[in-house]
Parts: C-alpha cells; structure tokens; sequence
C-alpha cells in the first residue's frame, strides 16, 4: 500500500544529512503512543504546548521550549491543542567520532544562554529550508554543522554506564523487528510469525517487547495500525470501511473501537469536527 501523508508536513531529506518537519500533531487532539529510534531526536515548540514522556516521566512544553529524546529512548508524545512544533532529526551516526566504541551519545538541556541559542539555531535552519534561496542548502548545512557543534560541545553529557548501554543495544535488535512490523501492519502479522522470521520463539519475543519497550507486541501492532489508519483518514476521502480494511483491522468497528481509545473519540466524530476547523 503505497500512500503520499500530507498532513505530516515532513520536508523530503534528500538535499540535508538529516530531517526536518512539523509535528504531525499541529491541529491537536493527537497522541504518539510509544516509540524510540536510534535518531537524536530535537522538538522545539513555537506555538502551543506539548506533554513528553519519557520513560513514563512527563515533560510539558510550551513556547519557545524545546526537548532533546536521545537515541533509543522510549518516549511517548501528547498533544491535546492546536500547536506549532518543529522537528529535527539527527542520525546517530553525525556523533560517532565523539563517543568511545558502542556507546551512545547521550544529551540534556543546559542554561538559558545555551537553549536559547540552540532554539535560535533550529528555527534559523527551518526558516532557510523553507525559503530555498539560491545555495539554500549550503546555509542548511552550515547552520546543522553549528548545531551538532553546539550539541557536543555544551549539550553532551559523560558516557552512559553499562546497564544503559546495554538496554539500548537491545532495543536497537527490537528496531529492527519494529520496521519490519512497520513495512507490513496492513498484512496478518501475528506474534508466532513475526517470532518466526526473525528466529525467536513467540514466548521470546513477547518478553523482548515487555522488558525493553514497556509494551505488549499486540498493543504496539495496534497502536501501529490505529497511527496509520489516522493519517489515512485525515488525507483521503476514503470511507472508514476502506481505512480499517487497508490498515490491518478486520472492519470498521475494531478500527473505530482502537480509534476511541486511543484519541477519545470515534473516528467519523473526529473526521467531522477536523472538516469543520479546515472552514
């Protein structure tokens, strides 16, 4: 199922060494349920609020705030209001001359001068990305190479201990099993075949889910298809029957029951009340 998600607002990557969008969850009442990648993840707030929890700790955001999600950090994202929020993405791999072998670069919020300047950075890097000005894309990358300078020299904090490292390097064999579960949740994917592909018994692969990723295989999966059918819905005039069969649900009614729970209200409510606001 191949399918173009304008309301993400994501800016292809293709010309910058990272990515760069608005938060898919700008018009509010949206929820990010559970998630990690090995990506050094930056949102900073321009209008609004958001509530960030990581590792179940919750974190509101307003403007101008920003929050740094380190790599494989689980994290979850609330975002009840209408919001502005950019989005930058770094792959964890523009720090690896900075950190010893297999470790993970780890970062924190540091004083108002240091925020504000790397607050400043960002929208800096957004606003020349978006005017694409003639050799916009070298600017791009000068003010991205003055951020992961900023990012080591004032924002990183000492080298993880052991225990840390080692939860990480386990989730990064669960990302692999995740982007798999990402390229087919529209299929019947069930625990004792994806335990199957990857060499694990269902019982393993359970526990992997429980123990790194605070989540059961089945809610991620559902959760997984509820985001999809949710961006399916909000571009395109498919009806509901059609959203939940393309996504991996057997009808309307379970694609309408994980909808409610997951956003608090039925997917045709919130399909009308989004026509209404776009007036």
């Amino acid at each position: 199922m191949s399918m173009d998600f304008s309301h993400e607002l994501i800016i292809p990557n293709e010309d910058i060494p990272f990515k760069l969008f608005l938060f898919e969850g700008k018009d509010g009442n949206y929820r990010r349920a559970k998630h990690w990648h090995r990506s050094v993840e930056i949102f900073l707030v321009l209008e609004g609020a958001l509530e960030f929890f990581i590792n179940n700790v919750s974190f509101p955001l307003e403007a101008v705030d920003f929050m740094i999600v380190n790599s494989n950090e689980i994290h979850s994202i609330e975002s009840p209001d209408p919001n502005t929020t950019i989005v930058v993405q770094i792959p964890v791999s523009c720090f690896s001359g900075y950190m010893k072998n297999d470790g993970y670069p780890v970062f924190s919020k540091q004083g108002e001068e240091e925020n504000l300047r790397l607050a400043q950075l960002i929208v800096q890097i957004y606003q020349v990305y978006q005017n694409k000005e003639l050799a916009y894309d070298l600017r791009v990358r000068s003010l991205f190479y003055e951020l992961l300078y900023l990012l080591i020299t004032c924002f990183m904090k000492a080298e993880e201990d052991q225990g840390n490292i080692r939860h990480k390097q386990n989730l990064d064999r669960l990302s692999r099993i995740t982007s798999y579960m990402k390229k087919h949740y529209d299929q019947n994917i069930t625990l004792e075949s994806v335990a199957d592909t990857f060499g694990f018994s269902p019982t393993y692969l359970s526990r992997m889910f429980k123990r790194y990723a605070d989540v059961s295989y089945k809610s991620y999966l559902l959760d997984l298809r509820t985001e999809y059918g949710f961006r399916e819905m909000m571009n395109t005039d498919h009806n509901l029957s059609e959203v939940a069969l393309n996504n991996g649900f057997p009808d309307s009614r379970a694609f309408a029951k994980a909808f409610k729970k997951r956003y608090g209200c039925l997917p045709s409510d919130y399909r009308k009340w989004y026509s209404k606001t776009e007036k």
